[in-house]
């Protein structure tokens, strides 16, 4: 029998349901069959509760017993949801008897040396399918991690395909997907988007993305600050008043992907300044058909993929700060995205404006991003530009269309 390798754990390392939802984002996105493999896991855990609802026709699901169970107790839990889960998930003692999956999950967050870290991640390479996905945490809180969180970032910045900040858990949690090797681009179509906790849910259709949380804390509590400073004057009201509109501008709905296979949809909110035929070396050989989407400081600025496709590249061209609706923007600073496809080269370009001057991009290369997905915003009026292999789309808006993010269908593939 081969025993996990020891990590130390810091003395609270609770995953609650919020962080489990996290780890197990790469498991429940998947539409078509799929394994998973939950290492650690406990019978009253947030992680197996989120991985046993993910489960869909054709999953399955192996459970690794951890240190606060038992693979009796574990058993007893599983069967007690019934059948149609307990036909689906298998429950094991080692790795020894793990099958590799398709997605690897730790249960509990790690924390310790470096070494130890590294020693964790070695064990679990003959446990992955080609293109699997290690999902791992660590607590995001300074000295109670040892030498983990710099060892996870560092393996992040070579495999990362994806890190997110779980805020909302005790302690908080910094949720890393690895990828060790390199995932089929085809897979991406059979994805659904992945669930993000930097979209904070306000009601069922309207979220928040976490720069507006952030943003409107802050103006709340210059407001507090005022306040207690000068007690006699009104000058709170002013960031107190702000805030509503600052996280507005953040607010992050949730929108209806159309289901046509052949549909390319718009990048972000906004009005369409161009369409056009031209060539871009940057992103790839060829002509494209770029159509260009201009976004004023009243539209959504959370960016959506266009279309299905694994991250290739992803770089930052430096420029100015032009007026995103004249010519002088084709030199302002921009990012660019680009994506390999099953129709060929795609590029996502996100450009600063006048008053844009902070591009967020959450795609590290290699992720695979299902049509729709948010990947990032732009903060302020900006503009955003899709590019095209032009032998194979068309057009389907036309200059001064109004479009909406992942909603509206810009272009067609032939």
């Amino acid at each position: 029998m081969t025993p996990f390798p020891t990590v130390s754990t810091a003395p609270v390392t609770g995953v609650g349901p919020r962080a489990a939802r996290t780890l197990t984002a790469e498991f429940a996105r998947h539409n078509e069959a799929t394994s998973a493999l939950v290492i650690g896991a406990d019978h009253s855990s947030a992680v197996v509760e989120a991985a046993v609802e993910a489960l869909l026709p054709g999953d399955s699901l192996t459970l690794v017993t951890g240190e606060r169970s038992t693979a009796s107790l574990l058993r007893d839990h599983i069967a007690g949801l019934g059948s149609w889960i307990a036909d689906r998930v298998t429950i094991v003692d080692s790795l020894d008897e793990a099958e590799p999956a398709d997605v690897v999950i730790l249960g509990e967050p790690l924390t310790g040396t470096a070494e130890e870290t590294r020693a964790v991640l070695d064990s679990l390479t003959k446990l992955q399918k080609e293109g699997a996905v290690v999902a791992v945490s660590t607590p995001a809180v300074p000295g109670r991690t040892g030498g983990a969180a710099a060892e996870l970032f560092r393996q992040s910045a070579l495999f990362g395909v994806g890190s997110d900040l779980v805020v909302r858990n005790q302690p908080p949690l910094r949720v890393h997907r690895l990828r060790f090797s390199q995932a089929a681009t085809a897979k991406a179509a059979t994805l659904a988007p992945a669930y993000r906790p930097s979209s904070v849910p306000l009601t069922r259709t309207m979220h928040i993305d976490s720069n507006g949380v952030a943003a409107a804390g802050i103006a709340l509590g210059l407001a507090a600050v005022a306040r207690a400073a000068r007690p006699t004057s009104k000058l709170w009201l002013v960031p107190a008043v702000a805030a509503l509109p600052v996280a507005a501008f953040f607010r992050d709905p949730e929108r209806d992907v159309p289901t046509d296979p052949n549909a390319v949809v718009a990048a972000s909110d906004g009005k369409v300044l161009s369409v056009e035929r031209l060539t871009d070396p940057k992103i790839g050989e060829g002509e494209f058909l770029r159509i260009a989407v201009f976004l004023s400081v009243l539209d959504v600025h959370v960016n959506r993929v266009p279309v299905a496709g694994r991250v290739t590249d992803y770089f930052i061209v430096d420029g100015g700060y032009a007026n995103a609706m004249t010519a002088a923007a084709e030199h302002n600073v921009a990012a660019y995205t680009v994506l390999d496809t099953d129709h060929g080269t795609v590029g996502v370009v996100q450009r600063t404006g006048l008053i844009a001057r902070r591009i967020v991009q959450r795609a590290p290369v290699g992720t695979l991003l299902a049509r729709g997905e948010r990947y990032g915003l732009i903060r302020f009026g900006s503009r955003t530009d899709v590019y095209l292999p032009a032998d194979k789309a068309d057009p389907a808006v036309a200059v001064g269309d109004k479009v909406i993010g992942a909603s509206s269908i810009i272009a067609r593939w032939k």
